[in-house]
């Protein structure tokens, strides 16, 4: 497969996002609440001028949020035009799949069985493929309730 990604762990397990989504890793200082909106989407923070909507992968994916450190790692990408940060526990290093997706085992839960593409074999061992849409556009939390 030889597919870039961007290793993370979210929500204590292993994950990867693929590369060529992500347009950078920052660290979130400050995160401006939105009154109402969902749980898993927790605000708005800016990027050089631009507001990029906060989405918390933990919630997303039908988990109960950790405490939330001082300052977050949020991987950046661009969905249909719109940024988001996605919140992640740590973002560690960039590497290839090498393998194809497999399904993903069961006792995962469902958030995270609907979230990823996959699992494939990286050189950090096996690591759930997230397919980025699915945390922002149609959020598992609501499938995994």
């Amino acid at each position: 497969m030889n597919e870039l990604l961007l290793m993370c762990m979210i929500a204590g397990r292993r994950a990867a996002i693929p590369a060529i989504r992500v347009q950078s890793v920052i660290e979130i200082d400050e995160i401006t609440p939105i009154p109402g909106a969902p749980s898993f989407i927790r605000g708005l923070t800016a990027l050089r001028s631009q507001a990029l909507t906060v989405i918390d992968c933990t919630v997303a994916l039908g988990l109960e949020p950790g405490a939330m450190p001082a300052q977050q790692r949020a991987a950046v990408v661009d969905i249909e035009g719109h940024l988001y940060a996605l919140l992640v526990d740590a973002a560690y290093d960039v590497g290839e799949a090498r393998s194809e997706p497999i399904e993903v085992p069961g006792g995962f839960g469902p958030g995270w069985q609907a979230a990823a593409r996959g699992m494939v074999e990286t050189d950090g061992g096996p690591t759930l493929l997230i397919e980025v849409e699915k945390l922002v556009t149609a959020p598992v939390a609501h499938v995994a309730a």
